[in-house]
């Protein structure tokens, strides 16, 4: 027998945070920003990691 699912109810339904979101994904060009960032970025020697530039920039 299959899984059916988990019961969970994704809405698909577009508010306007998401048509935001997407309006911005299509706009910006994040691999450019990305580059010009990337050389700034603190490289972490010891200890916890930096987050990833992309990341920070979203």
């Amino acid at each position: 027998m299959k899984q059916l699912g988990l019961g969970l109810t994704l809405s698909t339904k577009k508010t306007r945070k998401r048509e935001f979101l997407e309006e911005m994904e299509r706009v910006v060009p994040w691999a450019a920003l990305v580059r010009i960032v990337e050389p700034h970025c603190p490289r972490a020697k010891t200890g916890r990691p930096p987050m990833p530039v992309e990341t920070m920039l979203r």
